[in-house]
């Protein structure tokens, strides 16, 4: 299906005032128990605002800004420090996006959740000087670029093995859902090109880059929203020889508490945090009410899956373990103002790039903002 397709398609329905009353009704007739139940009472007023990290084509931000879908991440601007990161390219990137009345809200490193020979900057990760100091101080440049050209946000990632899944399985409707069974995922070979990296060698390595960037981020009050491992691995085996050290919820209360600052927090990828616990549509609230309240989400990937810790599926928006309407909820709670946006989702017949299923997405998450909007 061709963009212009996509628009035309998805485009339809999205109006948030019925799509809330749809789906609180439907969250209503599902769950009986919620007919008597109390949303949960906001401290403060929350100012959620649907987001993407779709790109910033010219066509992708035409369908964006009429879709509604207003605040955006955009693509990697380039793998190296060069003229896309300079002050001049960040604000052509910048005034483009805005020329279509959509804000710039984040930029990602070229710190990407690949896998260690892909990696754009390799030896951040692999601890090896002198070559990371190097790699450092293009990161550097990189946020004192962005702060000079109005960008308040970058995103990143400090992984080596990428994001491990096994082989899909069936959904709703026949869908795919993406799926990680750890019995099943193959260690092969057993190392990676990286070594045995223990616990506390992979946190030397978090800190040293912290230790370096944070300050920079803090003088020039750019935010550093780093993506938890996608998916965490068992205490003590790891996968291929790497303990994810950000793939647990004490891992990451551990990042943030490293270099305290507003500046230094996460991209709080709900999913994946989910994917860590063991009863996520039981736990996940708690967690997003400890880092919230503590003004570490910077922004979210807002996704649901079925099942939890080694053994889960990324499901429809609406189809996992989590109530998404109560932890929309919990995110104002806690004042959260930042973007909601999709990040995986369902594959469907005849949708080869997704569109129709990120269009969903976008559909559902306006209309639960709109309905907790609502909620006195």
């Amino acid at each position: 299906m061709d963009r212009r397709k996509f628009a035309r398609i998805a485009g339809a329905g999205l109006a948030s005032s019925s799509l809330t009353e749809a789906i609180a009704a439907a969250q209503v007739a599902t769950n009986p128990a919620r007919q008597s139940a109390k949303p949960a009472t906001p401290s403060r007023k929350g100012l959620m605002k649907v987001g993407t990290q779709h790109g910033d084509s010219n066509e992708i931000l035409r369908v964006l800004a009429g879709f509604g879908v207003n605040h955006i991440c955009s693509r990697l601007p380039s793998e190296r420090l060069d003229e896309h990161w300079s002050v001049e390219g960040l604000s052509r990137l910048r005034d483009r996006v805005e020329s279509f009345g959509l804000t710039l809200d984040t930029v990602p490193l070229p710190m990407s959740s690949n896998y260690i020979t892909k990696a754009e900057l390799p030896n951040i990760l692999l601890g090896k000087s002198p070559e990371r100091d190097r790699e450092i101080d293009d990161v550097c440049q990189m946020i004192r670029n962005a702060s000079r050209a109005g960008v308040p946000t970058l995103k990143y990632n400090l992984t080596l093995i990428g994001v491990v899944r096994t082989e899909s399985t069936p959904g709703r409707g026949g869908a795919e859902y993406s799926t990680f069974v750890y019995d099943k995922a193959k260690q092969e070979p057993p190392l990676t090109e990286a070594g045995p990296v223990d616990a506390d060698k992979y946190w030397e390595r978090i800190t040293y880059f912290l230790e370096r960037v944070v300050p920079v981020a803090a003088e020039y009050k750019v935010r550093l929203a780093c993506h938890p491992q996608d998916p965490g691995m068992p205490r003590g085996r790891g996968f291929r020889g790497i303990e994810t050290v950000l793939g647990s919820v004490e891992g990451l209360k551990r990042f943030v508490s490293i270099k305290e600052s507003p500046y230094h927090g996460l991209n709080f990828c709900q999913g994946t945090v989910a994917e860590m616990l063991q009863k996520p549509g039981q736990e996940i609230f708690d967690v997003i009410r400890y880092f919230g309240s503590r003004k570490k989400i910077f922004n979210v990937h807002f996704r649901n899956i079925r099942g939890g810790f080694l053994n889960f599926q990324e499901t429809f928006i609406d189809d996992g373990d989590v109530d998404m309407l109560k932890a929309m909820r919990v995110y104002k709670e806690v004042g959260f103002d930042g973007m909601m946006m999709p990040d995986h989702v369902p594959k469907i017949s005849g949708d080869a790039n997704s569109y129709q299923g990120f269009a969903f997405a976008f559909g559902y998450i306006k209309a639960l903002i709109a309905a907790v909007a609502a909620e006195s």
